[in-house]
């Protein structure tokens, strides 16, 4: 079967399959976590993880790159390689915008434990990445956190770019949730983040925020809020996020800011829950990535496995709004029936 082509399992879990099902089995298995879609020069591109393998021609974990032209049936077309010393153990977990033409990439390193921090490159043709010279530009300053920041994910709001990051305490135990800006006329180089949380973290597992309903049942959370994927509406920002660590199981949740900073959660109810026993994402539903088409059209585009981590396979739902509230379309259709 050729690398990077939807995998087939058998019939009875195929019948199950939604409709886009994508894994890279370019390491053996069928494996692609963390997704990421862009559009440039009316190609879709999807960025996505991939765990080492023999023969690969860089160390670690790293990042995978597909197109298509339908965002349900994909292509690889290649993977990034290591470059320079931040990357040099690996790197992975991408977030990706279109800005004045180019891809931008933010990306965290791998496999450096509390050191692990976000970097930053850019293309203009969706392959070719070229790195910011300051790499890492971020980790996260405060006696609060470790130093660490993964999973990160941008959105413009005012004359900024938030960057959007996951840390944990410094027992490297629970995993909650960040934010810094840098000037949108500027190179998102290491001096021009500012941490915007100095003192705590915006979104905590199980722990309500001051805007939240203290009475909420957050326990599905566990000890890990991560992987941040911000959304605008109606002037409003959006947050779909990883409750839980993986195959906990994760499943994904929303919450909502004026300010990008003070969060409120929408539900104690994941919005995107694991599947049932015996589907494809029995084991999880994880690591969201929001994305908006041409059309205004959006898309909520996630991993899951029933494997218990053993493979990964990427999908995606189509995302309406109802009285300010984000609902899978198909949900949305079946209600209006």
């Amino acid at each position: 079967m050729p690398s990077g082509q939807p995998s087939h399992a058998g019939r009875d879990e195929a019948s199950a399959r939604p409709r886009m099902y994508y894994a890279d089995d370019v390491s053996g298995r069928p494996l692609s976590k963390d997704p990421a879609v862009v559009r440039l020069g009316g190609t879709y591109w999807l960025y996505y993880s991939i765990p080492p393998y023999e023969g690969k021609l860089t160390t670690g974990w790293t990042i995978g790159v597909a197109t298509s032209n339908n965002l349900t049936d994909w292509v690889k077309a290649g993977e990034l390689t290591n470059t320079g010393d931040a990357e040099a153990r690996g790197f992975t977990a991408p977030g990706a915008i279109v800005l004045d033409g180019k891809i931008h990439l933010f990306y965290q390193t791998y496999g450096n434990a509390d050191r692990d921090a976000i970097c930053h490159a850019w293309s203009e043709d969706g392959l070719s990445f070229t790195r910011n010279p300051t790499n890492p530009i971020f980790r996260p300053a405060g006696e609060w956190n470790n130093g660490r920041a993964i999973d990160a994910d941008v959105i413009p709001h005012s004359d900024r770019l938030l960057l959007y990051w996951a840390t944990r305490d410094p027992q490297m135990k629970v995993q909650m949730q960040g934010v810094a800006a840098a000037p949108l006329s500027s190179e998102f180089s290491r001096q021009d983040w500012v941490q915007l949380n100095p003192d705590g973290p915006i979104l905590a597992p199980t722990v309500p925020t001051h805007l939240d309903d203290p009475d909420l049942d957050l326990s599905w959370e566990k000890d890990c809020i991560e992987a941040a994927a911000m959304a605008r509406h109606n002037g409003r920002l959006y947050m779909f996020y990883a409750g839980a660590y993986n195959n906990a199981p994760q499943q994904i949740g929303v919450a909502v800011s004026d300010n990008g900073v003070d969060f409120r959660r929408l539900s104690d109810r994941p919005f995107v829950p694991n599947g049932p026993p015996g589907s494809w994402n029995s084991s999880e539903s994880g690591h969201p990535f929001f994305f908006q088409d041409d059309d205004g059209q959006d898309y909520l585009f996630y991993q899951g496995n029933n494997t218990g981590g053993k493979t990964w396979h990427l999908s995606v739902i189509p995302i309406d709004w109802v009285d300010a509230q984000p609902v899978p379309a198909h949900k949305q259709a079946a209600t209006s029936v």
